[in-house]
């Protein structure tokens, strides 16, 4: 991933159709990380959702909170604005957005954390997220791979359709130092021909310890962590601001 508002330019059309296809059950995903947020605060009316994407995860949370989302991709954030009319979504970087409000909630959901890519990043990043918390307002944050759970050499492939169009992506993935590399090259088929494109994204490989840190270092109080919350081999991280 290059880092900038141009990311996802050519599959941000793509992105839902692939996982739908394999099955992603945001609607579950949102459930979950709502009964988190209303287990430290039962009267939460309001979420901001940090590296929202094409809005998945907001379209099932806006059931419970009054939504808003931040993505640094304007083809993303495109994406969600269609997909939810009257749902604020602003372009930004997530070490850098300030809103000028906050919330009862902030989520950065599906291991986007991982692209701050390093440790000062990471601490950047969740600074912002926590000077948009009101006081007692809770964080929910997704992590990405530990440099111990990394395998290198991984690939995959997933793909689906839908009327008048295919896609398949494949994976392949290695590490760089602290940073995971994962190159995707996309296929789409449509009636009228078939686009071929490559993006690379990377992420960084953080131990569980220096996301504790972190966090403990945006001045979040009661930090946990929930082993295998995500895809069943990531952490899922909550924590309140005091």
């Amino acid at each position: 991933m290059d880092g900038s508002r141009d990311a996802y330019r050519r599959s941000a059309d793509a992105y839902d159709l692939v996982y739908d296809g394999i099955g992603k059950d945001y609607r579950a995903e949102a459930a979950e990380v709502a009964g988190l947020v209303r287990e430290r605060r039962p009267d939460a009316r309001s979420l901001l959702d940090v590296a929202c994407g094409t809005g998945a995860h907001l379209l099932h949370l806006r059931r419970d909170f009054a939504v808003e989302g931040v993505e640094l991709s304007a083809h993303m954030a495109d994406r969600a604005r269609r997909r939810l009319p009257g749902v604020t979504v602003h372009e930004g970087d997530m070490r850098l957005f300030d809103l000028g409000r906050r919330f009862d909630a902030v989520t950065c959901l599906f291991s986007s954390i991982g692209y701050t890519r390093t440790p000062e990043d990471l601490q950047r990043a969740l600074v912002a997220m926590t000077r948009h918390l009101e006081p007692g307002g809770v964080l929910v944050v997704d992590a990405w791979l530990t440099p111990d759970d990394w395998v290198d050499g991984h690939v995959s492939a997933v793909a689906a359709t839908e009327e008048g169009r295919a896609v398949a992506r494949t994976d392949r993935s290695w590490r760089m130092g602290r940073t995971s590399v994962l190159d995707m090259t996309w296929v789409v088929t449509t009636p009228t021909g078939t686009d071929t494109f490559a993006e690379r994204h990377e992420l960084g490989l953080f131990t569980d310890d220096e996301t504790r840190a972190s966090l403990e270092g945006a001045g979040l109080v009661d930090v946990v962590e929930l082993p295998g919350a995500v895809a069943g081999e990531r952490s899922r991280w909550v924590a309140s601001a005091p």
